[in-house]
């Protein structure tokens, strides 16, 4: 019977720049030994890969530089972060590092950038773009940061938001920016975007609330596909659209001077994953430059929103595979250490697929599976692959062996859909998380960033008292650790 490296190696083109085996048959996850983490760490366990942040921002960087080459583009390009699909403060700290922007969508986004600036991480001129429906306290930050002399453009998403403003701000200049309601994907369940200023309102919006206003410069459009940037003839069509709007505005607010393109590039969610990047970038920079020309305006500026892109790519999570059950005839369950509902939200909410490898045991026969998870939904499960309706792992011996799974580029968004730190589906509690990164010698470091969630946690939020203390919760896994182990010495024996 075939090895599980066989299958690979007659499925996809392995190793990739990424993912490759070691001389024991063991996965390398950006030349990193996962098994030495999972050693060191244990499982159930999350990874942030750091490098990868920095690799990917300058490769859309160096994109966008290609393109604006090619095609004589006069306009200038900026990188912004797209805070939402991660908050956590080592992103943020990498991120920062690679000279980028910032693109806020929350309130609660603003403290995170003040804390920022006191720690010198960004400046006052750094751009910080304010997006989505905003409540009172978000147009309240907002209006400090300006008042303050940040680098700060609210993109308006209704009518009535620039009100706020007018009365709050006390700054000599504004700039602002509008974000134009695009159509949704034909097969989506509602027409327009609930975002965003409806393409007939954005004149009079103008005409009648900024341009009145000395103080106010109507200094950028913006446009957001919820699929992110794409292929397709949909895209290119609300692309064209949205350009052709900038052109008409253009030549009646000579302010305006730059574009925001939201919805990022995309990230590998399989093994046999194939996107130009460059051909994409080319086309949409190509795509601006034809219909200003045609409509004799100057090319604006552009800005882009990459979240998923910055991230996604940097994140694994873990498992150890604890028992294997047979439900029928055919059927046969791995079951995880975790759970793909808590800890994986996107593959349970939006059927999303990730790149899934055993950790070891690449050298052993193979057979098709299903996994599934610790809660009791029956939804908590992950049985296919992007690239295949099945899913196949190591055949392995319980007694003697023990078996690990990799699910990958899963930076991005899970943590917070998830709601970290928080209550889980059947308390399922947050698993550890290690950060790697890589000094200058391109040494392998690692550290713990959170230890998983216990119980105590849980009783404080749930609001009960702390019947059980943390060194006795401690105490407990100890023991039933030692009493696996044990158990584990006996069967080999």
């Amino acid at each position: 019977m075939k090895n599980y490296i066989d299958l690979i190696d007659q499925t996809i083109e392995f190793p990739t720049r990424e993912f490759n085996i070691n001389e024991n048959n063991e996965l390398l996850f950006n030349n990193v030994p996962l098994m030495e983490i999972i050693k060191q760490y244990g499982t159930p366990l999350k990874l942030s890969y750091l490098p990868k942040i920095g690799e990917h921002i300058d490769n859309a960087k160096l994109l966008f530089r290609n393109a604006i080459k090619k095609y004589n583009y006069k306009g200038n390009y900026t990188y912004c972060y797209c805070t939402k699909s991660s908050h956590f403060s080592f992103v943020l700290d990498e991120v920062i590092k690679q000279h980028v922007h910032l693109e806020t969508s929350s309130a609660f986004d603003i403290p995170i950038i003040r804390d920022m600036y006191e720690r010198g991480k960004i400046s006052k001129s750094t751009y910080i773009l304010c997006n989505g429906y905003k409540q009172p306290l978000y147009t309240q930050y907002i209006s400090e940061f300006i008042n303050e002399g940040f680098n700060c453009i609210p993109i308006l998403d209704n009518l009535k938001e620039i009100d706020f403003y007018e009365k709050s701000v006390t700054a000599d200049k504004v700039n602002l920016a509008i974000r134009i309601a695009t159509d949704e994907e034909p097969d989506f369940a509602f027409y327009t975007s609930r975002l965003g200023v409806r393409y007939s309102d954005v004149n009079t919006l103008y005409l009648e609330k900024i341009k009145p206003n000395p103080r106010f410069n109507l200094k950028m459009l913006h446009f957001f596909i919820n699929t992110g940037i794409k292929d397709s003839a949909y895209y290119w069509s609300e692309l064209s659209r949205f350009i052709y709007k900038y052109c008409e505005i253009k030549k009646i607010c000579p302010e305006l001077d730059s574009i925001d393109l939201g919805g990022g590039l995309p990230i590998q969610t399989s093994l046999q994953f194939n996107y130009d990047y460059q051909a994409m970038v080319d086309e949409i920079v190509e795509s601006i430059s034809w219909i200003c020309n045609k409509n004799n305006v100057p090319v604006p500026n552009i800005f882009t929103e990459f979240g998923s892109y910055s991230v996604g790519e940097s994140g694994a999570v873990l498992y150890e595979i604890i028992d294997q059950k047979l439900q029928n005839d055919k059927e046969l369950w791995y079951m995880i250490d975790g759970s793909f509902i808590t800890q994986l939200p996107d593959s349970w909410g939006m059927n999303q697929k990730y790149i899934m490898l055993p950790v070891n045991n690449w050298g052993s026969p193979y057979q098709k599976v299903n996994l599934g998870g610790l809660t009791c939904d029956s939804m908590d499960f992950y049985n296919t692959e992007a690239h295949s309706s099945d899913l196949y792992l190591p055949i392995f011996e319980e007694a003697t062996e023990r078996q690990y799974v990799g699910f990958f580029h899963t930076g991005a968004y899970q943590e917070s859909l998830g709601g970290y730190g928080g209550i889980q589906h059947c308390l399922i509690p947050a698993p550890k998380h290690v950060i790697i990164d890589r000094l200058e010698d391109g040494t392998v470091t690692t550290r713990l960033f959170s230890e998983e969630q216990n119980s105590s946690t849980m009783l404080n939020i749930l609001g009960y008292n702390q019947a059980v203390t943390i060194q006795q919760e401690e105490d407990l896994k100890a023991k039933i650790e030692l009493e696996i182990k044990s158990k584990t010495k006996l069967a080999s024996v």
